[in-house]
């Protein structure tokens, strides 16, 4: 097991059982959120955070996080390409920082590449429209996050 895979596990262990986990899909007006189920297997998109300010946008992102039970976040990381980080990414660090400093939830990273992009399309497939797409996509990127982080998670380690 490579010393991601270890990560991961030692996070998956240490959160409770039945709690959920929260995607994020964090954008410079939007943050997208998504839940898992309580098993921890599947990612649904849950809503769309218009941002103002970050004490408001931490505030809001908690108290969801807590009505829901979540136990832990993921939040995407949007790498350049050729994996490398640049503004976008040091934001985000940035961001997951300052909110840390606000609650103890421990938080993992997702690599996101493409997410937006995978789910636009998908959403064009099924005919959206672009009003429909705007207002979809931001959740739906969380939940794809989400949803990625819970797939690798559940292939490399079968107590999660």
């Amino acid at each position: 097991m490579d010393e991601k895979n270890r990560s991961d596990a030692a996070f998956n262990l240490a959160l409770p059982r039945g709690s959920r986990l929260m995607g994020l899909d964090l954008g410079t007006k939007t943050i997208g959120l998504a839940l898992s189920d309580v098993e921890r297997r599947i990612a649904t998109p849950l809503e769309t955070i218009r941002r103002v300010k970050f004490k408001a946008d931490a505030t809001a992102l908690l108290g969801l996080a807590e009505k829901h039970g979540v136990a832990a976040l993921v939040i995407g990381l949007p790498l350049n390409m050729d994996g490398s980080e640049g503004p976008r990414a040091q934001a985000t660090r940035a961001f997951v920082r300052n909110l840390s400093a606000l609650s103890p939830l421990p938080v993992l990273f997702q690599d996101e590449r493409l997410s937006t992009a995978a789910v636009t399309r998908t959403l064009i497939d099924a005919d959206a429209s672009r009003s429909r797409r705007a207002e979809l996509v931001d959740k739906l990127a969380a939940a794809y996050i989400l949803q990625s982080f819970i797939d690798r998670v559940n292939t490399t380690n079968s107590t999660f």
